[in-house]
């Protein structure tokens, strides 16, 4: 059998802002999942994270990139919520666009590399 036919190449994808991580797969899957759910501690039982995690991440995201991804409405007798901004969401699809991308072009290089092998 082919090694190419054994192994399976990764590639773990982030973006950074002056040495600080602003976008990566799980934080795109977390901005996806709070527009999923429409909220954020709901999208962190999704991903199967603490509360406080996502909201760091989030935070962290907003304050490197210098933008609002998230709009969020404070709790009450009907229970908060929050959605991505139009910049959020665009930022999602952009990402997960290049990640295929990349992916993509992971599996024809590795091909070229290991098919023979």
């Amino acid at each position: 059998m082919p090694l190419s036919e054994m192994l399976t190449p990764h590639l773990n994808l982030w973006l950074e802002r002056d040495g600080q991580v602003v976008l990566s797969v799980w934080r795109v899957q977390l901005l996806a999942a709070i527009d999923q759910t429409g909220s954020i501690s709901a999208a962190a039982e999704h991903m199967q994270v603490q509360y406080r995690l996502a909201w760091d991440r989030l935070d962290q995201m907003e304050r490197g990139l210098g933008l609002r991804l998230v709009d969020r409405h404070a709790g009450g007798a009907g229970g908060g919520g929050a959605h991505l901004t139009a910049v959020g969401r665009d930022l999602v699809d952009r990402f997960n666009a290049l990640a295929e991308e990349v992916d993509g072009r992971l599996a024809e290089q590795f091909q070229q590399s290991f098919g023979d092998v």
